[in-house]
This record gives structure tokens, C-alpha cells and sequence, in this order.
């Protein structure tokens, strides 16, 4: 018999034990790591849908009870009443700031916004429809070679610097991708603007006349950036995770993470999102597509609904639902696709389809619509992603470079190709 505190595995009727990790909420874990040596055996697990490659302190997710928690806190009160610069503190250091602590923090990132002028350079060798996440996987990379001294990665104040430099940083790279692509003069930062409005005016201004921060833009983006700063090990997350526990530079680590991202399975959903909203067109063609989506042997998947993780509501999508209906009043006006979003969110909660398969509108449908009706092109929406998710990306990234059990990621596998053969001469094969 096994204790609370291990685990029995059997395997060709031999029995081996192995020493149960408990979690503060959620699933325990069965720590396997001498499973191999121990048995001979793998754990085969495609997708790591039942492994756990480390232990983390920072964000907590309950699918099933649609909980999302950032360092204990829960993600519906960070995103009311809290800024994104805030957060991106609680994600690094594990607590709320004091006021003189973020006062601090803050100034440190306003005075890291701008990017070296040799940087801007770097732009001008890609082609103006250049997708932005391909601007900012290479240019992100190539902060490494402006900060040699990041590869200091067991020196701590030198990745706290690192911290502050992407994090300052990355909405300065975004807005010049964006300005990039339109043939605009890139926008010096703004020192005396937040976060989250100087990032809009450097989009969004032109020399030749000021540019104001909308309030209400202002907040619905903030609220969008802590909602996507951190989500558990998802496939950019680790991506991070892995690459840095190789010891490469944390530049290098981002760039990876923004790469991963980019795919359209994890961060290029809200995008996907408003290219179905054009392709379904006007509200009256919703009742055809939804038959469509009913079909299995369609092709046709409704995007925006639903969600790997949340088997109940997106906590992040019933934050932003009041936003978004609050952006749309205000600029979406006459606009089709608005439309058709709306008629089609109503459907939704009221067709037992839906409801019988909880296909609740996620954060990618609410968060798609609001990126769009501010203004932001489609091709912006994951490069915005990975502007927030870079707080969370450091904060992993520094909390695994501190765990004493940390070593080189090496999955393994299990071989399925041909075994032993001899080779033999061309003429002969």
C-alpha cells in the first residue's frame, strides 16, 4: 500500500514507487523524473496534456471553474483596478508594489523606452508588408547584441535589467513594426504618458498634428495587456522555459516565445476570430455558418468560442465583454462585422449547441473585436499578444533561472522508425 506522499506504478508486473508533489490548488503532481531509471520505461505524453515540467509560483488556472489567479490574485480585480505596469511587478517580484517601490519600478521603465538609434536601422532591411511578429522575432533577437551583458543570466541585477528593458522596450519595437508597415515616421516615446498611452500615441500620432489618448482606448487596452500577461505554461511560455534553461540570453528566450506565439493555435486565435467575422459577413448569414459549424464533415469551426483550459466561462472574456460593448458603442458604429459580432454573441448564449458544449465567447472574441474597432490592424493583434505576454514571459523566465531543480530541457521519445540496417552502395540499392 502507498502513502499520501507516493505513488505506485506497475509495469510488467514489477511495482515502483515514486514520491507525490502537492500544490497549493489544483492537481498534485507524481514527480516521474527516475521513472527511466527506475524501469527502463518513458512516460509517453504528446502535447504534455498530463506533465508537468516545473514548479511555479505565479499564475494559477481552474478550467473548470473558470479561475484565472496571478500570484494569488484574481485576474477580474487586477484587471478593474489595476495597471498593467502593476501587474507586470506582481508577476516579477510576487507581491503587489508599495507606493514608493512602483514609483521606482515605473520610473526605471519609462527611461528604458527608447531603443538605440543603430536599432531603427535594423528595420529598413525588412519589406514594408513584412508580418510585425517577423519584425519583432528579429529585432527582439537583436537586442542581445546592444546588451552583451545579459548573458549574465546567474547575476541577478543583470536580469532585473533585462526585465526592464524588454518590458520597456517592446511597445517602442511594436509601435515602429506598426509604423514601419504604413510608411510613417516612427514616434519617439512620450515620458510624461503611461504605459499603455504612450504605447498609443507612438502607433497611432503623426508629426504633423497632436495626438490625444482617448480615456476610454486607454483603458480598455490596459485591461487587454493584463489579461494577457501570463497564462501557466502554455506553448510560448515554455517555449521560453526551454530555451532559457539552455542558458541563452533572455533576448534570445523572447524572441523564441514571440515565434511561438505567432502560430495560429495559440496566439493568432483573435485574428483568426475577425477573419471568420468577415467571411460570415452580415448578421442575417449567422444561422447558415452555425449549421456549417454543426457539421462535422464541414470544414467550417466557428473561432472565439470555447477553450482548450476554460471547460466554464473565460474569466478574461466576462472582463472584457462590458469593454468591448462599451468601444463598440463608441466607434463601431455602421460597421458590418460589429454587427455580425454581436448577433452572433447572442446566438450563442441562447442555442443549446452552444450551451450544452460550453461554448461561451472567449477573450479572443471580445479581444479581437476591440483591437479592430481601436484601430489596429488585423496583422497587429498577436504582436500586441506578445507585447503583454512579455511580463509574464520574464517573470518565468527569472523564476526558473532561481530554481535549484532547473536543468537543460531534453524530452525524450518513443522510436517508431526502421531498426539496425546496413548501408549499401547506390549502385546496388
Amino acid at each position: 500500500m502507498s502513502s499520501p506522499n507516493e505513488a505506485i506504478i506497475g509495469l510488467n508486473n514489477e511495482e515502483y514507487r515514486f514520491p507525490v508533489r502537492q500544490s497549493t490548488a489544483g492537481t498534485l503532481g507524481i514527480d516521474i523524473r527516475q521513472l527511466h531509471s527506475q524501469s527502463g520505461a518513458l512516460a509517453y505524453d504528446p502535447g504534455f496534456l498530463s506533465t508537468a515540467s516545473c514548479q511555479s509560483k505565479i499564475t494559477y488556472v481552474d478550467g473548470e471553474k473558470g479561475i484565472l489567479l496571478y500570484r494569488g490574485y484574481p485576474i477580474e480585480q487586477l484587471a478593474e483596478k489595476s495597471s498593467f505596469p502593476e501587474v507586470a511587478y506582481l508577476l516579477l517580484h510576487g507581491e503587489l508594489p508599495k507606493a514608493d517601490d512602483f514609483s521606482t519600478f515605473s520610473d526605471v521603465i519609462t527611461h528604458h523606452t527608447m531603443v538605440n538609434e543603430q536599432l531603427s536601422a535594423f528595420y529598413r532591411g525588412f519589406r514594408r508588408d513584412a508580418h510585425p511578429m517577423a519584425v519583432l522575432c528579429g529585432v527582439v533577437g537583436a537586442l542581445s547584441a546592444f546588451y552583451p551583458e545579459a548573458i549574465h543570466i546567474h547575476d541577478p541585477v543583470q536580469r532585473m535589467a533585462s526585465c526592464h528593458r524588454l518590458l520597456a522596450k517592446l511597445p517602442t519595437i511594436a509601435a515602429m513594426a506598426y509604423k514601419y508597415s504604413v510608411g510613417q515616421p516612427f514616434v519617439y516615446p512620450d515620458n510624461s504618458l503611461s504605459y499603455v498611452g504612450n504605447f498609443l500615441r507612438m502607433t497611432f500620432s503623426v508629426p504633423a498634428e497632436p495626438y490625444h489618448v482617448d480615456p476610454l482606448i486607454e483603458s480598455a487596452l490596459n485591461k487587454i495587456f493584463i489579461l494577457h500577461a501570463d497564462h501557466e505554461q502554455n506553448a510560448s511560455t515554455s517555449t521560453v522555459r526551454l530555451a532559457g534553461s539552455s542558458g541563452a540570453n533572455p533576448y534570445a528566450c523572447i524572441a523564441a516565445g514571440i515565434a511561438c506565439l505567432w502560430g495560429p493555435s495559440h496566439g493568432g486565435a483573435n485574428e483568426a476570430t475577425l477573419a471568420m467575422l468577415k467571411e460570415i459577413g452580415t448578421p442575417e448569414n449567422i444561422p447558415h455558418f452555425i449549421d456549417r459549424a454543426k457539421d462535422r464533415n464541414d470544414p467550417f469551426r466557428l473561432m472565439g468560442f470555447g477553450h482548450r483550459l476554460y471547460k466554464n466561462y473565460d474569466p478574461r472574456a466576462r472582463v472584457l465583454a462590458k469593454t468591448a460593448a462599451a468601444i463598440l458603442d463608441k466607434t463601431g458604429a455602421n460597421n458590418p462585422i460589429f454587427d455580425t459580432a454581436r448577433a452572433l454573441e447572442e446566438i450563442a448564449r441562447k442555442d443549446s449547441y452552444f450551451i450544452e458544449r460550453k461554448l461561451y465567447p472567449n477573450v479572443d472574441f471580445y479581444s479581437g473585436l476591440i483591437l479592430s474597432a481601436i484601430g489596429f490592424p488585423t496583422s497587429m493583434f498577436t504582436a500586441l499578444f506578445a507585447l503583454a505576454r512579455t511580463a509574464g514571459w520574464m517573470a518565468q523566465w527569472n523564476e526558473m533561472i532561481t530554481d535549484p531543480e532547473q536543468k537543460i530541457g531534453r524530452p525524450r521519445q518513443i522510436y517508431t522508425g526502421v531498426s539496425t540496417r546496413d548501408y549499401v552502395n547506390i549502385e546496388n540499392r
